[in-house]
């Protein structure tokens, strides 16, 4: 990319020179997070999970969104990954407490220049955005995957939405959102109750991992699914319901709420489904459907495809289960 030479006195160039992005890509992700006190069962066996090959085959993993997430995820969070907000284009790192020791007319000067050198203009934001290695342990949530998937299919609801959300709410601990919501499920205290939870001041069941999945089954069958089925109607999209992007669509119903969602997608007046609309989504904005709403499919997506790498990486995918021999014997009739 043409540089222009900056007018900039030398102690603001040699801050600049710093934290300057290099013209180069930012190389591959750096190597998988260790955890120490992996559990040793899952060393010594396989797992079962549900494996998404559309993710592939559709060419999600090509996205700049969620492949931003996945840096992310990797990088610790002493780690500042500097990123423009609408295509989240990765243009440097630095870490946390130099970033910090900057004065504001310093941090202003090189947002300043990274606009000058990008060509954005003053409504174009400029994150800095921390790594979160800390919150995504993806090991730590593999017995619960396990377990919330067979409630899920007892519920007769898509397993995929378990995976799904495990993976990016509170993986393998409990703690509250911002908002109040609360366990793996991330279920907001009214909602709980609606599907059925016990809350009080002596227990709250959004801590039992199978009650809490249940509900959540519940609220995805009964509101989100239909939600989201109507939403689509409304635009005339055709959809097929194990298709991703549609998923992706539950799960935005899920943590925005249908009245939102119907709003972004007023705006975005969708003509195609599939990445062209999640593309226009990740890009629109509408009340309450704000920059963490965009960013929840995105993360899902990067998610997904870390757990599928770290997998693969410490060989813990189960091999494809041999097909029994066929009988000799062929009975027709009853």
């Amino acid at each position: 990319m043409w540089r222009k030479i900056l007018p900039l006195t030398l102690g603001m160039a040699a801050f600049l020179w710093l934290l300057w992005p290099s013209e180069q890509s930012p190389g591959p992700l750096p190597q998988a997070i260790e955890v120490e006190d992996f559990n040793e069962y899952y060393q010594a066996y396989c797992v079962k999970v549900i494996q998404d090959s559309s993710l592939y085959l559709e060419e999600w993993d090509t996205l700049p969104q969620p492949n931003f997430w996945r840096h992310t995820i990797r990088y610790g969070p002493d780690t500042v990954i500097v990123n423009i907000a609408k295509t989240r284009q990765i243009i440097g790192y630095t870490d946390l407490r130099s970033w910090r020791a900057k004065s504001d007319g310093q941090k202003q000067a090189y947002e300043d220049s990274v606009r000058q050198e990008y060509g954005l203009g003053r409504k174009d934001e400029i994150f800095f955005t921390t790594g979160r290695s800390h919150f995504y342990n993806f090991e730590y949530i593999l017995p619960d995957l396990d377990e919330s998937i067979e409630v899920f299919l007892e519920n007769n609801t898509d397993p995929w939405y378990a995976q799904a959300i495990l993976l990016i709410e509170s993986p393998g601990r409990l703690q509250y959102s911002t908002d109040g919501a609360y366990g793996s499920f991330q279920l907001m205290e009214s909602v709980a109750r609606e599907m059925g939870l016990k809350i009080n001041a002596q227990v709250d069941e959004r801590t039992d991992l199978r009650k809490s999945a249940k509900a959540a089954a519940r609220l995805l069958r009964t509101v989100c699914l239909p939600q989201a089925r109507s939403i689509c109607y409304r635009h005339r999209l055709d959809f097929d319901e194990r298709d991703l992007w549609f998923r992706l669509l539950v799960m935005h119903v899920y943590h925005a709420g249908a009245t939102n969602v119907k709003r972004v997608m007023n705006k975005v007046r969708p003509q195609e489904s599939g990445i062209q609309l999640f593309e226009e989504l990740w890009q629109t904005k509408s009340r309450r459907f704000g920059n963490a709403s965009q960013n929840y499919s995105q993360i899902i997506l990067a998610c997904w495809m870390e757990l599928d790498k770290m997998l693969e990486t410490k060989g813990l995918l189960c091999p494809p289960e041999e097909e029994e021999e066929a009988s000799e014997e062929t009975v027709i009739g009853p």
